[in-house]
């Protein structure tokens, strides 16, 4: 017998895809394959990208399919991503993104939470993190 106190969504453990609804689908799917370097893993429209991050799938979509919500003003981020790397790949990455000419918001930082940090943002203006745990 189900405990009627138990929610089905107890049964969540897991983050199966990210979906960022885009601004400029151009300049993101440029973005996240170029300087990011991810491989689409399946294209079902111009409106629809997916790209596999270990276990995950990462999207890029305009709005419209299911939700008609209007894109964030620009200046606004809608969602911080933090991608885990290595204490020397966060440095690496910082290297890369200067040679991309991509704004650092804040260069490679130790915490005093333990991470290494690294902050940049997307074209559509999402906040971007690299770190490491050190």
């Amino acid at each position: 017998m189900q405990d009627t106190n138990q929610s089905p969504f107890e049964a969540i453990r897991a983050i199966d895809y990210t979906v960022i609804f885009v601004r400029d689908m151009d300049a993101m799917q440029q973005f996240y394959e170029n300087v990011l370097r991810f491989s689409i893993s399946r294209k079902l429209s111009e409106n629809w990208i997916e790209y596999t991050v270990g276990p995950n799938t990462f999207v890029l979509s305009r709005p419209g399919y299911t939700a008609k919500d209007d894109p964030l003003p620009e200046g606004s981020a809608a969602l911080q991503l933090a991608f885990k790397v290595t204490g020397s790949q966060v440095d690496a990455c910082a290297v890369e993104l200067a040679k991309l000419n991509i704004p650092i918001l804040s260069p490679p930082t130790d915490r005093d939470f333990g991470h290494r940090t690294l902050f940049f943002r997307d074209p559509d203006g999402n906040l971007l993190e690299v770190y490491a745990e050190i």
